[in-house]
């Protein structure tokens, strides 16, 4: 599978923005955008620069700030737009267009003929003022849209030899991931041109639909720290990691995977909201081992229940045992920390009296480690 040469498109900045509760200053877009490129994504894609002017003025700021990462810009399909995208010295523009019936009739009301005559005036216009600069053509609900209408539009693109990429959008997250990879595998096997995909996560589709456009051949994938966007946003920069690093630790080797956690907490902060419990990664109970026969194998080898390793991402594993289901393996575990060295039947013993206890109301860890420090007492008082 071809997961080990691809770009992410961080699109925290401009599909980010449009979460429901995400309102970055310019100094917080810089910090975020500063935390992206420590990391190592390849790409940062920024809100158009004509929704208003301090969206312009925040680009310029980003693409000043001498970033490592390329700084990109989405923008309609339109020639005023791309001229002020190109005004703001951006490394690349993002050009899209709805391609499905519902856009075509609702959105901006071409035919597919005209979509190809703007898009082609477009796209010229941009490569002779900015030869150098990254060019992507996109279409919108791509997967509404009829196959042989997207056909005509990405080869007549193609045939213009001027983009360096094109896009393909589930923008309402309807895709399967088969239909997504047959999509990307078509337009790579006939344009031989840098694909990328951006996926939404309405059904809950988007990571896997983004592995299986890398699958078919997929150059690029667009993310959001958290996954917040439009809705339930896109694929989850963390999510396409954790993916990638269970098929092969080297497909993610590239990025600083413990800054990961500091930019999920960062960015959640910003939007006032709390990190899921079930975040990948990240996730309060990600690495948290509850069950006593679970902790008892994990605590041998962690590799047992755990396909992600939290020390590589700076995170350490949990084991609660203040509860009815621990097992006698995680309080040795717990008194060991502790210095306490303490016997099997001691061990097995203290064991019960949680669970008795645990029954009526979970313990504290300092409850927990009263009991051992009183057990420890005890057998050095005999």
């Amino acid at each position: 599978m071809p997961f080990d040469h691809y770009h992410i498109i961080e699109s925290t900045l401009r599909e980010g923005e449009q979460f429901s509760t995400a309102a970055f200053s310019t100094g917080e877009k810089l910090e975020i955008a500063g935390l992206l490129d420590a990391f190592g994504v390849e790409m940062i894609e920024m809100t158009s620069p004509v929704v208003s002017p301090q969206s312009e003025a925040d680009i310029r700021a980003v693409v000043g700030a001498g970033l490592n990462t390329r700084i990109l810009t989405h923008v309609r399909c339109h020639r005023d737009d791309a001229l002020r995208a190109l005004d703001t010295g951006v490394h690349g523009l993002d050009i899209v267009i709805g391609t499905s019936p519902l856009l075509m009739q609702h959105s901006h009301g071409k035919s597919i003929q005209q979509i190809i005559d703007t898009a082609s005036e477009v796209l010229t216009l941009v490569r002779a003022q900015a030869p150098d600069i990254i060019l992507r053509f996109s279409t919108e609900d791509t997967f509404r849209s009829r196959e042989s209408d997207l056909l005509r539009v990405y080869l007549a693109v193609a045939d213009l030899g001027v983009v360096n990429r094109l896009g393909v959008a589930d923008t309402v997250g309807v895709a399967l991931p088969q239909q997504v990879y047959a999509m990307v595998n078509q337009l790579v096997r006939l344009t031989g041109l840098d694909v990328e995909f951006h996926g939404h996560n309405d059904s809950g589709s988007a990571i896997a639909n983004a592995c299986a456009a890398l699958d078919g051949g997929a150059t690029h994938v667009d993310t959001t720290v958290l996954g917040i966007g439009e809705r339930n946003g896109i694929t989850p920069l963390g999510g396409l990691i954790a993916r990638l690093y269970t098929l092969d630790r080297a497909y993610v080797q590239k990025y600083r995977l413990d800054l990961l956690p500091i930019i999920d907490q960062r960015v959640a902060e910003l939007c006032g909201i709390e990190i899921p419990f079930s975040n990948y990664i990240t996730g309060s109970n990600a690495f948290c081992h509850k069950a006593g026969i679970h902790a008892k194998a994990v605590l041998g080898d962690p590799s047992t229940y755990e396909i992600i390793q939290p020390q590589d991402f700076g995170l350490n594993r949990q084991v609660p045992i203040g509860h009815r289901l621990t097992g006698w393996n995680g309080v040795r575990e717990r008194a060991l920390v502790l210095g306490l060295d303490l016997d099997e039947a001691t061990l097995r013993a203290l064991t019960q009296d949680i669970k008795r206890q645990a029954d009526v109301r979970p313990l504290a860890l300092d409850e927990i480690d009263l009991l051992l420090h009183g057990a420890a007492r005890q057998r050095y008082e005999r």
